[in-house]
């Protein structure tokens, strides 16, 4: 797999790329904005580690423009640790928000992670059936999710999480479960990386009045997905 790492610190960068290149990782490195743009459009990256902040272009602005282009795997890096900057690198498309100083095993069990989920053999590609819930289709063989018949943008995460809660409609499914099921790791307590992600999910599954689906917050609970028919007339 080759993974793309943008970080502008050469020291940081030389001792996670050798821990990278021991388990097996191909890594094209940036360190700048502008130059890892370059790169990922050039080598067509497997997996993006990126630092957020960068001269030049920042890498929450980098993580836009590459969601914008696909659905390649991105982990934020960052010295920054309030709640409030990892979800707001979340919000911009990113699959897992890492806080440096962090250990080369770490990040390396955390990458495993998204891209046993994001892969063809992790836990959801190995159920091939289809999942229908009312107008929501999910092919876990292509990875596709359409509703009404159109197809749905979607982040790796954001269809793995779309396709846990549709497998079990009407299930209420805890953070902590999520966590561990779609993240595959336990997160900071404070961590909102399920809230930010409902969030979108929600935003992209559009007027729950129009699709029947809704996906529903259960306080001091979870969350869970239903359909409920819509009513004519």
């Amino acid at each position: 797999m080759r993974i793309l790492l943008v970080d502008d610190e050469p020291a940081f960068v030389r001792g996670l790329r050798a821990t990278l290149e021991q388990h097996g990782f191909e890594v094209v490195v940036a360190y700048d904005g502008e130059e890892a743009w370059k790169r990922f459009k050039d080598v067509a990256p497997d997996f993006v580690l990126l630092d957020v902040m960068l001269p030049g272009v920042d890498g929450q602005t980098l993580c836009r423009r590459i969601r914008a282009q696909g659905d390649t795997p991105v982990i934020m890096l960052t010295a920054r640790g309030a709640e409030r900057d990892r979800v707001l690198g979340l919000e911009t498309g990113a699959d897992d928000y890492v806080v440096k100083p962090v250990s080369g095993r770490e990040l390396v069990a955390r990458i495993r992670a998204v891209q046993r989920r994001a892969g063809p053999d992790g836990p959801h590609g190995r159920a091939r059936r289809r999942v229908e819930l009312g107008p929501l289709v999910l092919d876990p063989d292509t990875r596709e999710a359409r509703l009404r018949g159109r197809r749905l943008s979607l982040t790796p995460k954001e269809f793995d999480l779309l396709l846990h809660l549709a497998r079990r409609p009407g299930v209420v499914h805890s953070r902590g479960d999520l966590l561990l099921e779609v993240w595959g790791y336990e997160a900071p307590a404070d961590s909102r990386t399920v809230d930010v992600h409902i969030s979108r999910l929600r935003e992209k599954l559009g007027d729950p009045d129009a699709t029947g689906l809704r996906l529903l917050t259960v306080w001091g609970r979870g969350y869970r997905l239903v359909h409920v028919r819509p009513r004519h007339g």
